[in-house]
């Protein structure tokens, strides 16, 4: 007798996100919900069916690099999958970066533009790399007043005709290493009245984009991140040849294999400083601050989308004689890690909500110092909770989910660049205690918790509200008591970090949950906040010692 099993299937990826669609009916004007309504129906359609089809049958396909012509000229194309074709079409026309510059929608340009991101990027195989990063290089050029620049370039970069719209690429990885930039051995030297580029890039992830900004560093300049300059190229020449530009090879990744991520040297590359000859690595904040945010709305829509397959599946597996749903130990599995979804959801679509008002001109100034330190916050929150969320969702498959052809392990390769990407977690664990050490940033962060735990004491959420303020005071007694001791203030930031990052979280959670609960529908959300509680959110050790920490590290006596 054949053993089969049913495949999971998606349905319309807004009409069946309860999270979603509350959270934009909590947070958009009704007027600006009901304008956008019709299109995120159509692109989660869009997702759940022949993009998601498509995505399915291309699993096979991946980018394909043409370094000669059959004439044996160097020609470095990089060929790439129709999914990639679909969605650089799908892009332009629905202004999947356009929208936040468009500003129809005010200070909420930036929760629709993600919103639409949300929906419909989980099944366009990574296609949200190149978006990151050409929306933070509009962002950048806008912010650092290059006015020839900006007007060349950002008229493309957020374009809504796909024949007219450019990607940007962000080329800062060298053989030095990617997180410490002041290494850069890339050289910029004037020629003629222009600038030049020699140098090796190792990991570029939008080597097919029209353009890109990289580092140099000036001839004459001295070492580290203050003697480089942020450069803008463009891809190539008049002539359509490469400029200056040769592709060695396409990396073998573990994931993201759809993305075109390319090894290049450049060799007299034609190149037009941004902002000056100095300050390059203080000029890409603007692109990290975006970039990061789109890593971390990029863990969101993975983990819902792995959750939606495991939904479906639940309820069609048939194990000892009854379907997954209503097995009590499978349940609490999909309802653990649909709990850390939720969370992250609502840390990073606050991250969203700041950076909207603060592009409209809305922003208070509290908010902006919130701002600096939550964005690194959510990157590296949500980047592990992604990792950790899909690999529960592909066993919860079974072996099923082990089997390449399904396309469920992709969601776990994929996931796992996301603590990767625009910074390690430990890195971004370093750039929020810098972001704390600043004027007014730490009393920021901790009035945005205390001012929405203080609405919600007393109520339902007793329990909840407790764990957070615990977690919270442990924190700052963690922060005060390793201040002047610099080893152990870096040993601890990656803990000390995650538990901000996760009292936000179950903060935000709490606070929806609250709101649900006046409108008479919260069982989920109530759910989600408790279970997230306790699951635990304080991770802060003033027991462990460095030098014991060090010795189990490192392997020594």
């Amino acid at each position: 007798m054949a053993f089969l099993q049913d495949p999971p299937r998606l349905d319309n990826q807004y009409d069946h996100d309860p999270l979603l669609k509350e959270y934009l009916a909590r947070t958009l004007p009704p007027e600006v919900l009901a304008s956008a309504v019709e299109e995120y129906r159509y692109l989660g359609d869009q997702a759940a069916g022949p993009l998601y089809r498509l995505m399915l049958e291309d699993l096979d396909h991946e980018p394909r690099l043409v370094q000669w012509d059959p004439w044996g000229r160097r020609i470095d194309l990089i060929e790439l999958t129709p999914v990639w074709a679909k969605a650089k079409e799908l892009t332009a026309e629905h202004g999947l970066v356009g929208a936040a510059y468009e500003q129809k929608q005010g200070p909420y340009s930036r929760v629709h533009q993600f919103a639409l991101n949300y929906l419909v990027q989980a099944s366009l195989d990574v296609y949200s790399c190149p978006l990151a990063m050409t929306d933070g290089a509009a962002r950048t050029l806008l912010d650092l007043g290059n006015r020839a620049l900006s007007d060349r370039a950002v008229p493309r970069l957020i374009s809504r005709d796909p024949a007219n719209a450019w990607t940007s690429g962000q080329w800062m990885t060298e053989r030095t290493g990617g997180s410490d930039v002041g290494l850069t051995e890339t050289v910029a030297r004037q020629v003629d009245g222009g600038w030049t580029l020699d140098g090796v890039k190792w990991f570029t992830s939008a080597t097919t984009s029209e353009m890109a900004l990289t580092l140099g560093r000036p001839v004459g300049n001295p070492e580290g991140g203050r003697g480089l300059a942020l450069f803008y190229v463009e891809t190539r020449r008049a002539d359509g040849t490469p400029n200056g530009i040769s592709v060695h090879r396409l990396k073998d990744k573990l994931g993201t294999r759809k993305v075109p991520t390319a090894e290049l040297s450049l060799a007299g590359t034609l190149a037009t400083p941004v902002a000056g000859l100095t300050d390059g690595v203080r000029n890409i904040s603007s692109m990290l601050n975006v970039t990061r945010t789109w890593n971390a709305v990029a863990a969101t829509w993975l983990m819902r989308r792995a959750i939606a397959l495991c939904q479906d599946y639940a309820r069609r597996r048939i194990a000892f004689g009854r379907p997954l749903s209503e097995k009590p130990l499978h349940l609490d599995t999909l309802a653990q890690i649909a709990a850390e979804a939720e969370g992250a959801f609502h840390l990073t679509f606050r991250v969203v909500e700041l950076m909207g008002k603060k592009e409209a001109g809305l922003a208070t100034p509290a908010e902006e110092l919130l701002l600096r330190v939550i964005t690194p916050l959510a990157k590296l929150t949500t980047g592990k909770q992604a990792a950790a969320v899909t690999s529960e969702a592909i066993e919860a498959f079974g072996g099923a989910g082990y089997v390449e052809d399904t396309g469920l392990p992709r969601l776990l390769a994929d996931a796992q660049v996301l603590p990767i990407w625009e910074g390690t977690t430990n890195v971004l664990s370093l750039d929020t205690l810098r972001a704390l050490e600043k004027e007014g940033v730490a009393p920021a962060l901790f009035e945005e918790l205390e001012g929405r735990l203080v609405r919600l004491e007393g109520g339902r959420f007793f329990e909840e509200v407790k764990a957070v303020r615990q977690a919270i005071k442990s924190a700052q007694e963690w922060w005060g008591s390793v201040a002047r001791d610099r080893d152990g203030l870096e040993a601890g930031a990656r803990r000390f970090a995650l538990t901000l990052g996760r009292s936000l979280e179950l903060t935000y959670l709490i606070d929806h949950a609250a709101w649900c609960c006046e409108r008479g529908d919260a069982p989920r959300a109530q759910a989600a906040a408790r279970i997230f509680a306790r699951r635990g959110v304080e991770l802060i050790d003033r027991r462990l010692a460095f030098a014991d920490a060090r010795a189990l590290a490192l392997g020594t006596v």
